[in-house]
């Protein structure tokens, strides 16, 4: 009995630290634009798909969307440069994410790369879905 509530005043504080661990930040790979897309239609394709998950464009111009997302209170701003050819995602600032750089390596919330990683989904499927129309 002693063993185990050692065990779980051990594991408490592990579960608080996993919960708002902070990732390292890296930029996601370029998605490639399959063939034939008009870079109009890649943009049209961004802005469905960022826009499921509740992100929303703050510009438009010169082959670059500017999307914010807001949860709670966090905010997340981030750069889709696109051509014809690829999109990008870049990092932006946020607020309330924890982010910091270190000796060079950023660092932010971990929610942060989970929105992330489902934006680019995103896209992709809504590309993807620009090839079977």
């Amino acid at each position: 009995m002693a063993r185990s509530r050692l065990a779980a005043l051990l594991l408490i504080p592990l579960a608080f630290l996993l919960m708002g661990a902070k990732a390292v930040l890296v930029d996601p790979a370029p998605i490639a634009v399959p063939a034939g897309i008009a870079a109009k239609d890649v943009a049209k394709a961004i802005k469905m798909g960022i826009s499921r998950r509740g992100w929303i464009v703050s510009k438009d111009e010169n082959g670059q969307i500017d999307a914010l997302l807001n949860v709670r209170a966090h905010t997340a701003r981030v750069a889709i440069p696109y051509s014809a050819k690829e999109v990008m995602i870049k990092y932006v600032s946020s607020d309330n994410l924890d982010y910091q750089e270190n000796n060079g390596t950023r660092y932010i919330h971990g929610n942060y790369i989970k929105w992330v990683r489902n934006m680019e989904a995103d896209i992709q499927r809504e590309l993807q879905l620009l090839t079977v129309k």
